[in-house]
């Protein structure tokens, strides 16, 4: 059970393992881009190439999920980023129980964007957790855990796809466990839970009186959706790509330099960022360089 490109690496794992997958649930398909036409999710146009049998049910509490599964008696039900709360008869039905590829190290982050949230509050270490699943969001025991350090400059959609992947490893690695019946069940500690909500386009705007560090974070994990968002000449922009610059006394805000090597701000911890990528309202994304070609320089509105 999955829906997002993060979910492909572990059925593709799946596949490669030679499992017998008698079903893959994802959502139903999505009108998307001006055309309004159904598209198919990632996981979904994976499982069709690979022959498996799709089912994409709307409810998960009406019943018709809940007869589908026990007609098709899994030993085991993985779920990855499926976007679908199941209710406890689903859960326990397969005889081995249901278990969940989570992109954090819980009990920390638990919630629908694990990923954007480390990014956002400046961890550098993260990763996925193979956990059995649980009535109350993300709090079933944990199996196992793999860490990976988060690169400086790394943004939440290059870490999903590194954490797909450490997903899949640690996905066979947990259902070897489970078939030799070696799989340990290691409760999570309520008291450290922490947790990471949806992503909300209010979160976007750039408070210029933060550090050059929480700006550069804010930046990088908003990527791709909502993205970090302020104004320069005069336009709206969107930020794709930054780096912390030197120190200044300036006010917040102020620009700094503009040219070849992007647009030089102040922040409120008298240290610079400098923005190398940005994207203006009704444009593409581009190089500093290029805005500044179309955009003359003046203090930011």
């Amino acid at each position: 059970m999955g829906t997002p490109d993060f979910a492909v690496a572990s059925l593709k794992r799946l596949v490669e393992d030679r499992h017998e997958i008698c079903g893959v649930f994802t959502q139903p398909d999505k009108p998307k881009n001006r055309g309004h036409k159904l598209l198919p999710t990632p996981v979904k146009e994976y499982a069709l190439s690979q022959g498996l049998n799709v089912y994409q049910p709307t409810k998960m509490r009406d019943g018709t999920a809940l007869a589908l599964i026990r007609t098709l008696d899994p030993e085991l039900i993985v779920v990855a980023a499926y976007g679908r709360i199941l209710p406890d008869e689903i859960l326990n039905t397969p005889r081995l129980g249901a278990i969940n590829v989570h992109s954090s190290i819980l009990p920390k982050y638990r919630g629908a964007a694990p990923i954007n949230w480390a990014i956002l509050n400046g961890d550098t270490v993260t990763g996925v957790s193979i956990m059995y699943m649980a009535r109350e969001l993300d709090a079933g025991d944990v199996i196992l855990c793999k860490e990976t350090p988060i690169d400086p400059n790394e943004d939440a959609l290059t870490l999903t796809v590194r954490l797909a992947e450490l997903g899949a490893d640690a996905l066979h690695e947990a259902i070897e466990r489970i078939s030799e019946g070696t799989a340990v069940r290691t409760p999570q500690d309520g008291e450290k839970a922490t947790y990471a909500p949806m992503l909300k386009r209010e979160l976007s705007e750039i408070d210029w009186t933060r550090t050059a560090q929480q700006i550069h974070d804010q930046v990088r994990g908003l990527i791709p959706w909502p993205c970090a968002k302020t104004t320069l000449c005069g336009c709206s922009v969107k930020l794709y790509r930054t780096s912390v610059g030197g120190v200044t006394h300036a006010e917040p805000g102020t620009i700094l330099s503009a040219g070849k090597q992007g647009i030089e701000l102040a922040c409120g911890d008298q240290r610079s960022i400098m923005i190398h990528e940005l994207q203006p309202d009704g444009g593409k994304r581009m190089s500093a360089e290029a805005f500044l070609a179309g955009h003359p320089v003046g203090k930011r509105s």
